[in-house]
C-alpha cells in the first residue's frame, strides 16, 4: 500500500493534469469559500455601519427614556424625576449601548422678540453628544460642540421652521437671537427628514440652560443608541432595571420604534438568507462538479484501475486514491478561496474603517477548510467507491 504522502502527490498530479476539466469546479468552490468567509467575518462590521445610518434604518437603534410629568402636587414626593450621574454611568457600561445623550425641556415656552415680532417656542437643553447620537446634520451652519457645552456658552441651534418664523429665512448662522433675558448666537439650523419633528424647537447647551434660564433644568430625557438592532430589545428591558437599582424609577418610560425595527430586521433576515443560499448554491455546484469530474476520471482511467488491481492493488487502495484526489481538488480550491476571501476582507475593512483580528480570520478560514474536506469527501465518495468495485478483467478489456 502506498504511503499517504505518495497518495497526495499522485492525486495532486492527476488534478493538475486535468486542470482544464476542473477549472469550473475550482472557481465555484473558491468563490463560495471566499464569500462564506467574507460574509461571516465582516457581517458584524457591516451591520454596525448600517446601524450608524439612522436615517436609512428609520432610527431603529435609538431608545428614548424619560420621566413622565408630575400628575399633581401629591405626586412630587414620588422621587427624583431625572437621571442621576450614577444611573447614567451604569447605563453606559451596558454591553449593548454604544452612546448616550442627556436632554431637558424648558418648563413652559421661551419668548423671543426680533424686530418687533414676538415668537414663543420650546427650548431643549442638550449635551454635546446629541447631534451625532441621533445622526443629525445641520441644514445650514454648524452645531454647537461638546466644548461649547462644557464652557456654558450662549449658543443655540434653531429648527428650520422656527428660523423662518423668526428671521424669515432658514440660513441664519451668525445671527444673534434674544431668548428670554439673554442673547444667544445662532450657530446653525437643524433640518432634514430625521429632524422633521424638531423643526419648531430651539436647542441650547444643557449647562447654559441650567445656569441662565428660569425653571428646574434637570436631564429628564435620555437618548440611548444601541450597537445594533439585535441589542434594542435587551437594552430596552435593561433600562428600567438599571434605573431602579440606582434611583427611584416611578414614572419612567422607555420608547423605541418597534414597527420600524421589525421591518428592518425582516429585510435583514431576507438579505442574509439570500446571501447564504447563494453561497450554498455555489458550493453545491462545486460539489456536483467534483462528483461529475471524478466520475469522468474513473471512466477514462478504467484500464489503469484494472492494471493496478491486476498487480495487487486492493479495493481499499483504489478507493483511498480517488477519494484523496477529490479531497485535493476541494481543499486546493478552498485554499484559493481563503486567499481570495482575505483580499475581500482587506478591501471591505478599508471601506468600513475597521480591522479584523488575525485570529478571527484564521478561525473562520479553518472552518472553511474543514467544510471543504467534508464537501470533497461527500462528492468524491461514490466515484471512488465505483472505481474500487470494478472487476479486474472487465476493466483491463475496457476500450
Amino acid at each position: 500500500m502506498l504511503k499517504l504522502i505518495d497518495l497526495f502527490r499522485i492525486s495532486l498530479r492527476h488534478v493538475y493534469r486535468q486542470k482544464r476539466r476542473y477549472l469550473g469546479v475550482i472557481v465555484s468552490i473558491a468563490l463560495g469559500t471566499a464569500g462564506l468567509i467574507a460574509v461571516i467575518i465582516m457581517g458584524r462590521d457591516v451591520k454596525a455601519n448600517l446601524n450608524q445610518d439612522l436615517d436609512l434604518l428609520g432610527r431603529v437603534t435609538i431608545l428614548k427614556a424619560y420621566f413622565e410629568p408630575y400628575a399633581g402636587a401629591s405626586d412630587r414626593g414620588a422621587g427624583q424625576r431625572w437621571f442621576q450621574p450614577a444611573t447614567v454611568a451604569a447605563l453606559r457600561r451596558h454591553p449593548g449601548v454604544s452612546g448616550m445623550s442627556l436632554a431637558a425641556v424648558k418648563p413652559g415656552v421661551a419668548v423671543s422678540t426680533w424686530r418687533d415680532k414676538t415668537e414663543s417656542f420650546v427650548v431643549i437643553g442638550v449635551d454635546g453628544d446629541f447631534w451625532e447620537l441621533n445622526g443629525f446634520e445641520p441644514a445650514h451652519g454648524k452645531f454647537f460642540t461638546a466644548r461649547d457645552v462644557a464652557r456654558s456658552r450662549r449658543t443655540c441651534v434653531l429648527g428650520v421652521e422656527l428660523a423662518r418664523r423668526i428671521f424669515g429665512r432658514s440660513q441664519v448662522a451668525g445671527q444673534y437671537l434674544p431668548i428670554d433675558n439673554d442673547i444667544y448666537l445662532v450657530t446653525g439650523t437643524l433640518g432634514g427628514e430625521g429632524a422633521s419633528t424638531r423643526v419648531d424647537y430651539a436647542f441650547v447647551p444643557l449647562t447654559t440652560a441650567s445656569q441662565r434660564m428660569r425653571g428646574v433644568w434637570q436631564p429628564e430625557r435620555l437618548y440611548v443608541r444601541c450597537k445594533g438592532w439585535d441589542d434594542v430589545r435587551p437594552v430596552a428591558e435593561a433600562i428600567p432595571r438599571l434605573v431602579k437599582s440606582h434611583q427611584p424609577s416611578e414614572g419612567l418610560r422607555v420608547e423605541a420604534n418597534w414597527e420600524h425595527l421589525t421591518r428592518v430586521r425582516r429585510i435583514a433576515w431576507w438579505v442574509e438568507l439570500f446571501i447564504y443560499l447563494s453561497i450554498a448554491a455555489t458550493l453545491s455546484l462545486g460539489g456536483f462538479g467534483i462528483w461529475n469530474g471524478m466520475m469522468a476520471a474513473v471512466q477514462s482511467r478504467t484500464r489503469e484501475i484494472g492494471l493496478k488491481k491486476a498487480v495487487g492493488a486492493e479495493d481499499r487502495d483504489i478507493l483511498i486514491q480517488f477519494l484523496i484526489e477529490a479531497l485535493c481538488l476541494s481543499l486546493g480550491s478552498a485554499i484559493l478561496g481563503c486567499g481570495l476571501g482575505r483580499l475581500v476582507i482587506q478591501i471591505l475593512s478599508l471601506h468600513l474603517n475597521s480591522t479584523v483580528p488575525e485570529e478571527v480570520f484564521l478561525h473562520h478560514a479553518g472552518l472553511a477548510l474543514f467544510f471543504s474536506v467534508i464537501l470533497g469527501a461527500a462528492a468524491g465518495y461514490y466515484p471512488a467507491l465505483r472505481a474500487s468495485r470494478m472487476e479486474v478483467v472487465s476493466a483491463i478489456r475496457y476500450e
